[in-house]
């Protein structure tokens, strides 16, 4: 009995060393992640863009706070290149406390509506219960929550849900109902891979001076665990013009991100 106890001992240290030794030369499977398709964006990335088995978080500049249309633009957009692409299979579910939602402009940006689940909840608490189901369900792509500001033990749980079938998570955050301006910043935990700051911004005139041109967003990546903070101008793809949503027109200067930075704390 007892040499059987040790032998199962040592098997253990003996995969446990193997385990270490595979880390330390960089042999461990590596994560699938979902590239942007240019070194000026993948290059902030430890894996060369973001890991589909975690959460990220998405937060708009100004009164975004609390329409949440243009930062939910940009994520729409770049789930589009999740599903449409193949990378991911399934539905993608939208967790919110506002069903002002809309699908049609989100389906005019190449976003598979018909993948399209909406859940209305009832207040916080039930939006990241809700979120943090949808993560860990099978069939599920990806999953979207609007909410304000999880906890440390929150977003711990939103992430061992990511783990569990290899989820990828947004936390959109949003003030549905209006409330103190960055209170939501302040206590929010991060347990997050990366944390993003959406704002608008002008769109180029079409080639043919008719209508308008394609969206672009004011794009800052704020915190990356193991990576580095960036900031873009970025326009959406057509759908159809390759595998990647997103083409960048500029990169913001980093007194242009600082100088916003200033004025967010002065405001």
């Amino acid at each position: 009995m007892e040499l059987g106890m040790a032998g199962s001992r040592e098997a253990r240290l003996a995969a446990l060393r193997g385990r270490i030794a595979a880390i330390e030369a960089g042999t461990r499977t590596p994560t699938p992640v979902l590239p942007f398709g240019d070194p000026a964006i993948d290059g902030c990335f430890p894996g060369g863009g973001l890991p589909l088995g975690g959460w990220h978080e998405v937060t708009g500049a100004g009164l975004e706070d609390e329409t949440g249309a243009t930062p939910a633009a940009f994520v729409g957009l770049l789930l589009r290149s999740l599903v449409v692409t193949g990378v991911k299979t399934g539905a993608i579910v939208w967790v919110a406390r506002r069903g002002d939602l809309f699908a049609p402009g989100l389906f005019g940006l190449g976003f598979p509506a018909e993948r399209l689940i909406q859940v209305r909840t009832r207040d916080e608490a039930e939006t990241l219960s809700v979120l943090e189901d949808a993560l860990s369900t099978q069939g599920v792509a990806a999953a979207v929550g609007e909410a304000e500001a999880p906890d440390l033990t929150a977003g711990r749980r939103l992430q061992l849900a990511c783990e569990k079938r290899g989820g990828f998570g947004v936390l959109l955050h949003r003030r549905p109902y209006g409330g103190r301006a960055g209170a939501a910043r302040m206590v929010s935990g991060s347990a997050s891979f990366s944390r993003w700051r959406i704002g608008p911004a002008p769109s180029p005139p079409p080639p043919d001076d008719i209508g308008l041109g394609p969206p672009c967003w004011r794009v800052e990546l704020e915190r990356c665990r193991g990576g580095r903070p960036g900031g873009w101008i970025l326009q959406a793809q057509e759908a159809g013009h390759g595998p990647h949503p997103f083409r960048l027109v500029s990169q913001l200067a980093d007194h242009d991100v600082a100088a916003a930075e200033l004025l967010r704390r002065v405001g």
